[in-house]
């Protein structure tokens, strides 16, 4: 080889980018498709009877409302003409190819601590094992002057973590392997922290790993529905679950004591119970490694027969038992323990005994529906009883549920009721009824 064509040589490779690579591979775009899963970025980037991955999904923020964006490789209005380096800057870093900030809905906090291969086979995936579809993306409705872009990149500046080589170890030391590989995916990908971790009054999440003990322990009200600990609290939390309690929820959206209910219904549908039994091992033995949070605690549990027996013997001491003998005893029986795998009990459940009654109120007024997965396809129904129950007949029935079987928390009012009332009638668009 001759000098000048090796400096030819040596100036091509250097003129290559770093991360030049065969993104036709189809192993390469598999491991993508799963990793998108593992990121469950179907759920927030589909409108409702949409296309995947289209976009147009609303997502209410304190500012006014967003819309998920065109992220399929259509040129015109996708992320088709991204290169890896401009998909990176929007997944890990928050910039979009035209500079601007991306509002923090998109988890790039989270994303940051996704690996270089991991990013390139999503890359992968993105390009080319996903149709490409042309919709436009919607503006936001954010209102003038709140809809200035200017202030997110200082927001990003102050509060994301910077992107450096990443690797599946992270920040922190782990144990084991095992341990390491639930970290990252709960810290990264599965960006749990979005909604389990509580922000601050400037709407960062208050920490990004387990450094600070507000990690997952407790979020905030999503669609109407309460983000509980995934930290080791009793009652309120996953304190009373086994790592295999954590495996069968992520999965099939129930386990032999509890049933999924509300968001986090998209969660296990579109992403949950599709990783690898190792993978969801790995993330239930991650989050049973985090200690419960010390300090005081509105809410408690300690097993009572009281309750049951009363009602055994056909007494009902408040207006609540009445109700719940009418209304729930059929599927969740009068000692409040269900049956295993079909009705959740509500003696010891931390959705019931969250210090925020919201999604107990909610799925009473409005109902549910379990995710229907490959192992568990029964979409069994919890119906509604809104338009049977006025707000303070709710309110009595869930205070009562609230503080039976050894339940200890707050009880609710009807005010409280009328709120979420409200709430489901504005999100269905019609008048909010029994008040």
């Amino acid at each position: 080889m001759s000098i000048r064509t090796a400096l030819a040589t040596a100036a091509l490779v250097a003129a290559t980018p770093l991360w030049a690579d065969d993104y036709n591979s189809p192993e390469l775009i598999e491991q993508g498709r799963y990793l998108s899963r593992a990121g469950d970025c179907v759920a927030c980037h589909t409108a409702k009877g949409g296309k995947p991955y289209a976009g147009g999904l609303p997502m209410a923020t304190p500012i006014g409302t967003i819309f998920a964006t065109n992220i399929t490789p259509d040129p015109k209005t996708g992320i088709g003409n991204y290169s890896l380096e401009d998909f990176d800057k929007a997944v890990r870093h928050g910039i979009a190819k035209d500079g601007y900030t991306l509002y923090p809905a998109m988890p790039y906090p989270s994303y940051a601590r996704v690996t270089d291969e991991d990013l390139k086979a999503l890359y992968a995936y993105f390009m080319h094992g996903v149709k490409p579809v042309e919709q436009a993306n919607r503006e936001s409705e954010i209102p003038w002057p709140l809809s200035m872009r200017w202030p997110l990149a200082a927001w990003r500046t102050a509060f994301a973590p910077a992107v450096e080589a990443q690797t599946p170890s992270g920040p922190l030391k782990y144990e084991n392997a095992q341990l390491a590989r639930g970290a990252y995916l709960v810290q990264g990908l599965g960006h749990c922290g979005s909604c389990h971790t509580p922000r601050a009054v400037t709407l960062q999440e208050k920490s990004l790993d387990e450094r600070d003990a507000s990690f997952l322990a407790r979020g905030q009200v999503i669609d109407g529905w309460v983000a509980i600990s995934l930290r080791d609290h009793t009652p309120d939390g996953l304190g009373d679950w086994s790592a295999e309690d954590i495996v069968q929820t992520l999965r099939d959206g129930r386990n032999a004591h509890f049933s999924s209910i509300g968001a986090m219904n998209e969660v296990i549908q579109h992403s949950g119970q599709h990783l690898t039994e190792p993978d969801l091992m790995a993330i239930a033995q991650y989050l049973k490694s985090l200690p419960a949070i010390p300090g005081s605690n509105k809410v408690a549990f300690q097993a009572s027969d009281t309750t049951a027996k009363a009602l055994w013997a056909g007494e009902s001491p408040s207006r609540g038992a009445e109700l719940y003998v009418d209304n729930c005893a059929a599927c969740h029986r009068t000692d409040g323990q269900g049956y295993k795998e079909v009705f959740p009990r509500l003696a010891n459940n931390p959705s019931v005994l969250a210090e925020d009654p919201s999604s107990m109120i909610r799925v009473i007024l409005n109902g549910s529906r379990l995710p229907s997965t490959q192992q568990a396809p029964s979409d069994l129904v919890m119906p509604d009883f809104g338009w049977r129950l006025d707000d303070q007949e709710a309110a009595q029935l869930v205070s009562f549920i609230r503080n039976s079987w050894g339940n200890k928390a707050p009880a609710v009012s009807a005010k409280q009721v009328s709120a979420v009332r409200q709430a489901i009638a504005e999100e269905h668009g019609g008048p909010a009824a029994k008040h």
